[in-house]
């Protein structure tokens, strides 16, 4: 895993927001190497030792409802590539004809057999195919669809710099979301105007201490949080006021130093 030339960032990343960033992740080069390497060894290993829950989940989605075993969604990831990503499907066929591109607490298009492995978080293993080609990684920002990147701010777009993750210090914290967006009349804008910036605090947080044991710990958080759960529900920032840094000078060649 490198950090492109900056010269060869999409232009509405070269920003001086960004660039802050930038400078943090480029002096991680040796963690950057070794968060790749975990990436592609562990989620061979993965794959290999959870096909039996694969063949599972594959026979109950079948077995109960029509459609096909996998969710397919474009998704944006690192320097704003789309790819398309992996998970086992929970809702109805055409959900996203039925609805908004998020989900409540309560929303109907979920199957009974979707609601269990939403619950156990096991929809989200098939991202280690993802994950094994590079489009993800274990421990970065959820992948966002490309409607909802293009309401980001320039400091969230940072967060491109890197893959996107299964896991992150905001998944942890906003692992219940959806009840923030029941009831909610516009459930879409509900998500953009409450929940996500206050998982981009996170996420910005996250890039400025990156480094590989730390992922390694949001990995055991995450596995705690999933195992043992929490009822806190997350807090939605009421105005939430990112620090914009002051106006930097960005280079016009080379990389940021």
């Amino acid at each position: 895993m490198r950090l492109k030339n900056w010269n060869e960032l999409p232009e509405n990343m070269k920003t001086p927001e960004v660039a802050r960033y930038y400078r943090i992740l480029e002096k991680k080069k040796t963690a950057l190497f070794f968060k790749r390497l975990f990436d592609i060894v562990v989620s061979a290993i993965l794959l290999v030792l959870l096909s039996p829950v694969f063949l599972v989940l594959v026979a109950a989605i079948k077995l109960t409802s029509k459609g096909p075993v996998f969710f397919r969604q474009q998704r944006v990831t690192t320097n704003g590539r789309i790819f398309r990503i992996f998970k086992f499907r929970t809702m109805v066929a055409d959900a996203e004809k039925r609805g908004a591109q998020v989900t409540s607490k309560n929303d109907s298009r979920i199957t009974p057999v979707g609601r269990v492995i939403r619950k156990c978080r096991l929809d989200e293993i098939a991202q280690l195919l993802n994950i094994l080609d590079g489009s993800m990684t274990f421990v970065g920002t959820r992948p966002e669809v490309p409607k909802y990147v293009a309401r980001y701010t320039p400091e969230m777009m940072a967060t491109l710099l890197l893959p996107a993750g299964v896991t992150s210090e905001a998944s942890i914290k906003y692992k219940d979301e959806d009840r923030l967006l029941e009831g909610a009349e516009n459930v879409e804008e509900a998500y953009v105007n409450l929940v996500l910036p206050g998982k981009m605090k996170y996420n910005l947080e996250s890039l400025e201490k990156f480094g590989f044991w730390n992922d390694i710990g949001i990995m055991f958080k995450t596995f705690a949080a999933v195992a043992f759960g929490s009822r806190k529900q997350p807090e939605p920032p009421a105005q939430d006021k990112q620090e914009t840094p002051q106006e930097e000078k960005v280079p016009v060649g080379g990389r940021v130093n």
